[in-house]
């Protein structure tokens, strides 16, 4: 069994004390391959050790983080682009808007991800959205731009099924991490109705460890916790969630 964990900020400091032996138990869990979004200029140096350390492995993406955006988002910026410049990334992510701390910077983020989604176009590689508290926002967004060579995963999507339906209609795909596994989500009843062809798999650790690890680190061999919680919502084996699914990541980051 083969699985991709889509999103995972291994390179976290939470990880500093364990982190080969956290890969080998994700590589026991059966997972493939694991991608690293970026959060800022800071988060840059640690992602690319560990890349360089396992490479094919932990594989790097390049962006700036919403939350990372603030009064010096233009030295940030022109650090995410020398870097795009100087060599290929697997996507760019993740990139988008969070409302959920504050609102001072919502302009901001809204001009930084638009930015960085043109830089997306220009290269030819997917964007990796984060959404939080600024769903339809986006959503709005990636539909305005969406001129067929726009392509990507919302991260961490937590939506309705009609939000659902609209990012798959805009050629998006839906990241499906740990808060599948919550009694109260109501994520369940969208992915069983959701089309399984723009579905994938994550973990955005150390955060959100499904049941029944949550509220502990979360870590990559929690995908299968994932997998097995969609075997059971789609009614199908886990071995074949793991083979539709890592389809589908392959397909979005190529």
């Amino acid at each position: 069994m083969k699985l991709i964990d889509t999103h995972a900020h291994l390179y976290a400091a939470q990880f500093d004390d364990d982190r080969e032996e956290m890969l080998q138990r994700a590589r026991k869990a059966g997972i493939a391959k694991i991608y690293l979004p970026n959060i800022d200029s800071q988060s840059i140096q640690p992602m690319l050790a560990l890349e360089k350390i396992h490479p094919g492995y932990c594989i790097a993406t390049m962006g700036l983080h919403p939350c990372s955006v603030g009064e010096n988002v233009n030295e940030e910026l022109a650090v995410i682009e020398k870097w795009l410049a100087t060599r290929s990334f697997a996507a760019i992510g993740e990139i988008g808007i969070d409302l959920y701390w504050e609102t001072k910077f919502m302009k901001e983020q809204e001009d930084a991800f638009v930015r960085q989604l043109e830089w997306a176009k220009e290269l030819n590689i997917p964007i990796i959205i984060h959404a939080r508290e600024s769903l339809d926002i986006l959503i709005n967004l990636v539909e305005k731009r969406q001129k067929g060579n726009l392509k990507g995963v919302f991260h961490c999507f937590t939506g309705d099924t009609l939000q659902a339906q609209r990012i798959i209609d805009s050629g998006f795909f839906l990241g499906i991490g740990g808060v599948l596994t919550f009694k109260k989500s109501g994520l369940d009843k969208v992915v069983k109705d959701s089309n399984r062809d723009w579905i994938v798999l994550e973990t955005d650790a150390p955060y959100l460890a499904p049941t029944p690890f949550r509220g502990k680190r979360n870590e990559s061999a929690h995908v299968k916790v994932v997998a097995e919680k969609l075997s059971g919502i789609w009614e199908i084996p886990t071995e074949e969630v793991a083979s539709i699914t890592t389809k589908n990541a392959e397909n979005l980051f190529g």
